[in-house]
């Protein structure tokens, strides 16, 4: 696993290294607090995590760092309704202000790949409801 030590933040006291998993975790969250995301990507390896029972916040995130700049790549689901160049255009920004402001890396950019549109479902009909009148339960 590589860490970030840019120049910039050698200091006196010794360096500051970020792992590049915090940069995707900061990435992720920023992505899923965007109206019209309805959730990440991440492919069978992230669900697989989330079925035995552990939440991957960084699922659907893959990041290049380099010592000062970052390109993010975040796949995401859709919630139906949303106009998606719009959803995207925030993601992006979303992510490059909270990466740039929380690590000081430039984010070179920002790519959103679209993987699934979401649709509300309608509430199901109770077991009371569908039942025939008449029948014993």
């Amino acid at each position: 696993m590589s860490t970030i030590a840019p120049d910039y933040v050698r200091t006196d006291m010794g360096s500051i290294q970020i792992a590049p998993e915090v940069i995707e975790i900061i990435a992720g969250l920023a992505t899923v607090e965007v109206p019209g995301v309805a959730g990440m990507s991440g492919g069978l390896a992230g669900g697989i995590a989330e079925l035995l029972g552990r939440k991957n916040l960084s699922k659907g995130v893959k990041v290049d760092v380099g010592q000062r700049e970052a390109a993010i790549d975040v796949s995401i689901i859709v919630e139906y309704g949303n106009r998606i160049p719009e959803v995207a255009s925030d993601i992006q920004n979303n992510v490059k202000t909270a990466i740039e402001s929380m690590t000081g890396l430039s984010v070179v950019e920002v790519n959103v790949h679209i993987h699934d549109v979401h649709f509300k479902q309608a509430d199901k009909p109770s077991e009371e409801e569908v039942a025939p009148a008449g029948r014993v339960k």
